[in-house]
């Protein structure tokens, strides 16, 4: 049973761009928001320095989102270290307890269950160079911690980072459902997908052109050259796991080896667009 949630939110300075911080009705946690160049004024908070967990979001050189997911007994001062050792990041986002009662083996523990979500959920690359070990906990401590992972989640989501939710595709296994998208096209394209709110989701095992048209724009070439490099598309043009494209129209062009608009392109089992079904 689900229910309704409400969520405070102070945007400092009127800047959503630069510190934010969340709360949860009923929970002791607290989620900041923070981007890189406003850390030093996190630190006037009388809560920086408590414990907790961090989540560092940035681009690799291939503009993919990535996360580093780390824990700290003082937040401010391991954060701190990231700032002057590592140029990966732009925003940060901290997870603590309002009433401070993380202790170490705590955050360890829930060290170790985000980076096992974030790596499921298969959203961004994760750049930690080694799995965080989880520690050992009492039963107790792991009924509280599992309720505020949820919690942090929540509120990680609300803030606009998607990175530890697995796309449910449940859906997918609907072969006549009308949120199925497919794209069968020249040079042996197969495709199926489905819109998710952050994008556009390519399915495990579709298949795209095999070659490309001499108009297609530059930065597609390379992107499909990119995937096939890194083995989401494999060397038989099928796609190893699924994949979230920002929109339908940069879906479609890789499928079909073209430019393409995918709101026209992309069609269910009726036959109809997703521009027909926006339209009604």
């Amino acid at each position: 049973m689900t229910f309704n949630k409400t969520i405070q939110m102070c945007i400092f300075d009127g800047n959503p761009n630069g510190r934010i911080m969340c709360e949860l009705s009923n929970w002791n946690g607290r989620v900041y928001k923070i981007s890189r160049n406003d850390l030093s004024e996190f630190a006037n908070r009388p809560d920086c320095e408590y414990t907790g967990v961090y989540f560092l979001f940035g681009k690799d050189e291939d503009n993919k989102d990535t996360v580093y997911v780390g824990e700290a007994e003082k937040m401010l001062v391991r954060l701190k270290q990231h700032l002057k050792d590592h140029n990966y990041w732009n925003d940060c986002v901290v997870v603590i307890s309002k009433d401070n009662i993380l202790n170490k083996a705590h955050v360890k523990y829930l060290e170790n269950k985000f980076y096992t979500l974030a790596v499921d959920a298969k959203r961004s690359s994760i750049i930690n160079n080694t799995v965080p070990t989880c520690s050992s906990i009492s039963e107790f401590d792991e009924s509280m911690l599992t309720e505020f992972i949820e919690n942090a989640r929540l509120l990680v989501n609300t803030l606009g980072y998607k990175v530890f939710d697995k796309i449910d595709t449940s859906v997918v296994e609907k072969e006549n459902s009308d949120t199925i998208f497919h794209i069968a096209a020249a040079r042996g394209a197969d495709a199926k997908g489905l819109l998710v709110p952050d994008g556009f989701m390519v399915i495990k095992g579709s298949k795209i052109a095999k070659d490309t048209v001499p108009s297609m724009a530059s930065n597609l070439v390379n992107l499909r050259n990119i995937m096939l490099e890194k083995n989401i598309i494999n060397q038989e043009f099928v796609f190893v796991t699924d994949y979230i494209f920002t929109s339908p129209s940069l879906a479609a062009a890789i499928v079909m080896g073209r430019n393409a608009n995918g709101r026209t392109e992309w069609k269910n089992i009726n036959n109809k667009s997703i521009k027909d079904i926006e339209e009604g």
